[in-house]
């Protein structure tokens, strides 16, 4: 409830267009049954992102952490909108580019119709054992496929469609409580640990990925919602690539009382770690022609 009212102070400007409905557990059935009653439209974010879960899911572990509640939380909010959300006209489900990319040695090009396979097999296979981003992965696969199929098995009874939205890392202001850097989300934390402190945590910046700011990706929800052709799409969305590197130039280009933490004594300085100067002056190369 504390992260209800503090919500509730920041949009308290919206009087009575805000309300707040908790669900305590989101794998309960029927979770979910009072909250989409008189809602056009539903927006569901909500799964576990943390690495740290050592038993991805009963059915392939003892226990569940990551997997059952990103599954049956998914499918749990379709199953109410279908017997209970008689004005819902549309779902739009955030699952994530993990759900589409798999590792290869060699040059990969993803769409729409790309599915991460690969770590439901390896986390199937070890389990316990399997790294923790791989279990996520594999969470946000199972999620989304079982969306999809709830879609497929009910379709000419339902009123409303779906659109799946698959964003990579997720960076920008967080909204909730924060009380200290161990109150950061995942991947706020993840750029905190990397950009401001990493040779303290054994950071390396050799890592490329992609990015989206969380307002785009609020604002991607939100269109999703209201676009007509959007029905039944799934939806990436990324403001493009980054080095780890990018991010600390750009946080060391700030004014040094904008980022107090920018003075750690682990912080890592601005570089260019493309600039080859050996490279250039043996083998001058010329891209004019």
């Amino acid at each position: 409830m504390d992260k209800g009212i503090h919500l509730q102070k920041i949009f308290g400007t919206y009087g009575d267009r805000h309300e707040l409905v908790v669900v305590e557990d989101i794998t309960k059935e029927g979770a979910f049954d009072d909250a989409v009653k008189g809602v056009d439209g539903i927006a569901h974010t909500a799964s576990p992102f943390h690495m740290r879960a050592e038993d991805p899911n009963a059915k392939f572990d003892s226990s569940s952490e990551l997997i059952e509640p990103a599954v049956k939380g998914t499918v749990g909010i379709l199953q109410s909108a279908f017997k209970y959300g008689s004005s819902v006209k549309r779902i739009v489900v955030t699952s994530s580019s993990a759900a589409i990319m798999q590792e290869s040695p060699d040059p990969q090009v993803y769409s729409e119709v790309s599915w991460n396979e690969q770590f439901i097999e390896v986390v199937k296979k070890e389990g316990r054992a399997a790294q923790a981003w791989m279990k996520y992965r594999a969470s946000k696969t199972l999620a989304e496929k079982a969306a999809w199929d709830f879609v497929r098995q009910n379709k000419d009874q339902l009123q409303w469609d779906l659109v799946v939205v698959n964003p990579p890392m997720v960076f920008g202001p967080p909204i909730h409580e924060l009380s200290s850097p161990e109150s950061l989300n995942t991947s706020l934390a993840d750029w905190y640990e990397t950009v401001i402190a990493p040779a303290a945590l054994g950071a390396t910046f050799t890592g490329v990925s992609s990015w989206i700011d969380v307002r785009d990706l609020a604002e991607a929800h939100k269109l999703a919602l209201e676009t007509a052709e959007a029905g039944g799409e799934r939806l990436i969305i990324s403001a493009g690539p980054y080095r780890w590197q990018d991010w600390i130039n750009a946080a060391s280009s700030l004014p040094a009382d904008t980022l107090a933490v920018l003075a750690h004594p682990e912080h890592v300085p601005k570089g260019d770690p493309t600039h080859g100067s050996t490279a250039e002056t043996v083998f001058p190369l010329s891209h004019d022609k």
